[in-house]
C-alpha cells in the first residue's frame, strides 16, 4: 500500500488493506480532549524534550506512567509538566492498561518516551479520530532516518508486519509503531493481556478481532539520542512477538491456528508412512511402532484441520453478533 493512500487529508484511507470510505462530517477535536500517554523506563535523557514538544503544540495534557525507572525520569516529567502515575507492576502493556483508568478525556494520544517520535505529527494521528476512525497508527517506514533502525530490526519489522497479514488478514503496515491514537471507548472494548513488548502486536490483533475502525498515516521517525538506551532486544523480543502473532491466531484466525498444526501432523505422519513403505517393499522390513505413530499422527492432523474449520465458523459467527450488539450499544448511547 503507498503512503498517499492514508494521508490523513484524505477521504478515503486505509482499514486493514482495502480502503474505507469515511463520513464527510467531521467533529474538530481540541487538544484539551486528548491525553498524551508516554509509557517510560528510565527515560531521563529525553522524557523533557517530548513533554516540551508535545505542549509547543497545544497538548499540555500529558500523563507519564513510569515503571520504576532507577534515574530522573519522573522528577523530569513532573518539571515539564506532566502527571506522574508509577505503575504497579511490569511492563509496557500492564502500564498502558492501568493508566488508562486515570484517563477523563475521550482520546489517547500514545508513544514512547525515547524521542524517536515527533510531536508535530501529533495532528496527523488525531485527525483520522475526528471522522470516525477509532485507532491509527503512525506508519515510522513513511519517513524514517536512515540510523533510526538497526538493519536487523528493519528485516524483522518487516517480516513480523507480513506474517501478521498473512496470519490475520489486515495490512497496517507497521503493527510494532509505538505511536498509537485512538478513542477510550475502542480500546475499553479490546481484551489485553500483554504485559511487555507485545502490546503493540496485540494491539492490532484485538483492533481485528473486534472490528475496530483502524487506519494507518504517515509519520517520521529519528534515531535514538545517543545518551539514551533502548530496552529492546531484537532476538528475544522479536522471537517473542512472532509466537505472540501465531498464539493469538487461536481466537482470532482459528483455522490458521488448528490448520497448521494439523497440516504438520499429516506431513509428518505421511513422511513416516513413506519411510515405514519403503523399508517394507525394498527390505521386507517392517515397523509395526512406527506404522501406528504415522496413522495416529495424520489421523491427529486431520482431526485438528476439522476442528479449526468448525472454530472459524464458531468465531465468526461470535464475531458478527459482537459487532452487531456493540453498534447496538453505540446507538442506544448517542439517542
Amino acid at each position: 500500500m503507498e503512503d498517499d493512500a492514508v494521508r490523513a487529508d484524505s477521504s478515503v484511507l486505509s482499514d486493514g488493506g482495502k480502503s474505507v470510505a469515511v463520513t464527510e462530517g467531521s467533529r474538530e477535536i481540541s487538544p484539551d480532549e486528548v491525553c498524551v500517554l508516554i509509557p517510560t523506563l528510565d527515560e531521563a535523557a529525553t522524557i523533557g524534550d517530548v513533554i516540551e514538544g508535545f505542549s509547543d503544540e497545544g497538548y499540555t495534557n500529558v500523563v507519564v506512567v513510569d515503571g520504576d525507572s532507577s534515574d530522573d525520569t519522573r522528577e523530569i516529567a513532573r518539571e515539564y509538566g506532566a502527571e506522574v502515575l508509577v505503575q504497579s507492576g511490569d511492563g509496557k502493556g500492564q502500564a498502558v492498561r492501568e493508566a488508562l483508568e486515570h484517563v477523563t478525556v475521550p482520546y489517547v494520544l500514545m508513544l514512547d518516551g525515547d524521542g524517536t517520535y515527533d510531536p508535530a505529527d501529533a495532528d496527523t494521528m488525531i485527525e483520522p479520530l475526528s471522522r470516525g476512525y477509532e485507532h491509527v497508527i503512525g506508519n515510522r517506514f513513511a519517513d524514517m532516518d536512515d540510523d533510526a533502525m538497526r538493519a536487523l530490526n528493519g528485516v524483522g519489522n518487516r517480516l513480523i508486519n507480513h506474517a501478521f497479514g498473512f496470519v490475520h488478514g489486515a495490512n497496517y503496515e507497521d503493527i510494532l509503531s509505538g505511536y498509537r491514537a485512538f478513542t477510550v471507548d475502542s480500546f475499553e472494548r479490546l481484551s489485553l493481556d500483554s504485559d511487555g513488548f507485545t502490546l503493540e502486536t496485540e494491539l492490532a490483533v484485538e483492533c481485528v478481532k473486534h472490528g475496530i475502525e483502524t487506519t494507518v498515516v504517515p509519520i517520521s521517525y529519528t534515531a535514538r539520542p545517543d545518551e539514551s538506551e533502548t530496552n529492546l532486544h531484537p532476538i528475544r523480543d522479536g522471537g517473542t512477538i512472532i509466537l505472540a502473532l501465531y498464539s493469538l491466531a487461536k481466537t482470532n484466525n482459528p483455522l490458521f491456528y488448528f490448520g497448521s498444526l494439523g497440516v504438520i501432523g499429516i506431513v509428518s505422519g505421511s513422511l513416516i508412512a513413506v519411510y515405514v513403505l519403503w523399508e517394507w517393499i525394498q527390505y521386507t522390513q517392517s515397523h509395526e511402532i512406527m506404522a501406528v505413530v504415522s496413522a495416529a499422527a495424520i489421523l491427529l492432523g486431520v482431526q485438528l484441520l476439522m476442528f479449526g474449520v468448525l472454530s472459524d465458523m464458531l468465531v465468526t459467527l461470535h464475531r458478527e453478533q459482537r459487532r452487531r450488539l456493540e453498534r447496538i450499544a453505540r446507538e442506544s448511547r448517542e439517542d
